[in-house]
C-alpha cells in the first residue's frame, strides 16, 4: 500500500519542531479528514530557505508529505520553493494512495502559507504566490487529480 520512502519518513520523520522566531510559519489543514501542518521557515537575507521544520497533526501518509515537504526546500530560494508541488511531493515519496493525496496538497498548501506568511512579514510580493487557503477540503470537488 504505502512505498518504502513513505514508511521511511513516517516512521523517521526529518526536521520535525518549531522554529523560533520563524521567518514565515504556514498553518494549513483539512476539515473533512482532520489533518493538520504547520511548517516554519528560516529564510535568510538572499531569500533562501536555511532551515524548515514542521509539526502535523494526522496519518502516517500526512507526517511522510511533511516530512518529505522540508527535505524538497530545504536550501532553496523561495522562488524555488514555490515550484514544490504536490505531485513533487509524491514523486519523490514514490507515489501515494490515490485516497492519500490530499495529503500531499496540505504540504504543497503549508509551504505556500509559510511563504505568504514570510512576504506579508516582510512586506514583499512573490511572484506567482496566492493567498494560501487555510482548510484545503474547500472546493476539493473540483480540484483534477
Amino acid at each position: 500500500m504505502y512505498s518504502e520512502k513513505v514508511m521511511d519518513h513516517f516512521q523517521n520523520p526529518r526536521n520535525v519542531g518549531e522554529i523560533e522566531d520563524a521567518s514565515g510559519v504556514g498553518t494549513v489543514g483539512n476539515a473533512k479528514c482532520g489533518d493538520i501542518m504547520r511548517m516554519y521557515l528560516d529564510i535568510d537575507e538572499n531569500q533562501v530557505i536555511r532551515d524548515c521544520k514542521f509539526k502535523t497533526f494526522g496519518c502516517g501518509a500526512a507526517v511522510a508529505t511533511s516530512s518529505m515537504a522540508t527535505e524538497l526546500v530545504k536550501g532553496k530560494t523561495v522562488q524555488e520553493a514555490l515550484s514544490v508541488t504536490n505531485k513533487a511531493v509524491m514523486e519523490a515519496l514514490d507515489g501515494l494512495p490515490p485516497v492519500k493525496v490530499h495529503c500531499s496538497l496540505l504540504a504543497e498548501e503549508a509551504i505556500h502559507a509559510a511563504l505568504w506568511d514570510y512576504a506579508e512579514k516582510h512586506n514583499i510580493k512573490i511572484e506567482g504566490l496566492e493567498k494560501p487557503k487555510n482548510d484545503i477540503s474547500e472546493g476539493e470537488e473540483e480540484e483534477d487529480y
